[in-house]
């Protein structure tokens, strides 16, 4: 398949699949910065109503930058790993500290942000500014595995961004990415997702059992106020797993510990 012919097939799919979301109703670049750190490890339908209920409390950097943590946690609740919440409260203190409230357009710019990596800054730079920038996600992955690879072939990101940038429509990144993630959404509901031929696949753990679980209990519990921590210990499931999660939110700056008593960073 020629670089031509697959644009054209892409096309032709972005007619059939494409998903009306709020972040491609209106591409500002906060909008899309929400969206993307809300999507790392989440389902777009439990991301949608989560991120209008955000924009809601939040609609721009500076209220966003303005408000405690506690707050920023406590509407994030329910969509799990907090840290993107801490990143993106950063995030956007850095945005109006330091770029005078205007959000950079710049590679380098955009990777000084918390939370934001090669493959977010390019989903910026495409989604936001229209840039043919060159990143590689799941759905992306999904999409060149079955046009350009074979059954079982090992493959690495490198060799999909070379793809990517023979095949990218240099004049309309946004919606050709567009393109590629709803395509991969529905190549994957056919059963057609091969991830496991990425090299750089890794499944995620259950959630079930995990540290994380405890993580999101205590988190969640202390949206309602201050907790002794010995009353902490008898409302979610305590055993060796606590100390762990415990910890870890302390070094992670999400949640504070004074004398007895435990409560989200302010």
């Amino acid at each position: 398949m020629t670089s031509e012919e697959f644009q054209s097939h892409i096309w032709d799919k972005a007619k059939v699949h494409y998903r009306s979301m709020p972040w491609r109703e209106d591409v500002r670049p906060y909008y899309v910065l929400v969206s993307e750190l809300m999507l790392q490890q989440t389902q777009v339908d439990r991301v949608v109503p989560k991120f209008l209920a955000f924009i809601r409390a939040f609609p721009d950097e500076h209220i966003l930058a303005s408000a405690s943590l506690a707050e920023v946690l406590t509407h994030w609740s329910g969509l799990g790993y907090n840290r993107r919440a801490k990143f993106l409260h950063d995030a956007a203190k850095k945005i109006v500290s330091e770029y005078g409230g205007v959000f950079p357009d710049d590679e380098q710019a955009l990777l000084s942000l918390p939370g934001v990596g090669k493959n977010t800054k390019g989903a910026i730079l495409a989604y936001a500014f229209n840039q043919p920038a060159i990143f590689v996600e799941t759905n992306v992955r999904t999409v060149y595995f079955h046009h350009f690879f074979t059954d079982g072939e090992q493959v690495n990101d490198k060799q999909i961004e070379e793809l990517l940038e023979k095949t990218i429509d240099d004049e309309h990144p946004r919606e050709f990415y567009w393109a590629l993630m709803d395509y991969g959404t529905y190549l994957k509901k056919q059963g057609a997702g091969k991830i496991q031929q990425s090299r750089h696949y890794k499944k995620q753990p259950a959630l079930k059992g995990s540290v994380r679980e405890i993580r999101g209990q205590i988190l969640k519990h202390l949206t309602g106020g201050d907790i002794r921590e010995a009353d902490m210990k008898q409302r979610v499931v305590y055993d060796e797993r606590f100390d762990l999660a415990l910890k870890g939110l302390l070094k992670d700056g999400l949640v504070m510990r004074q004398d007895d008593m435990l409560h989200l960073t302010k």
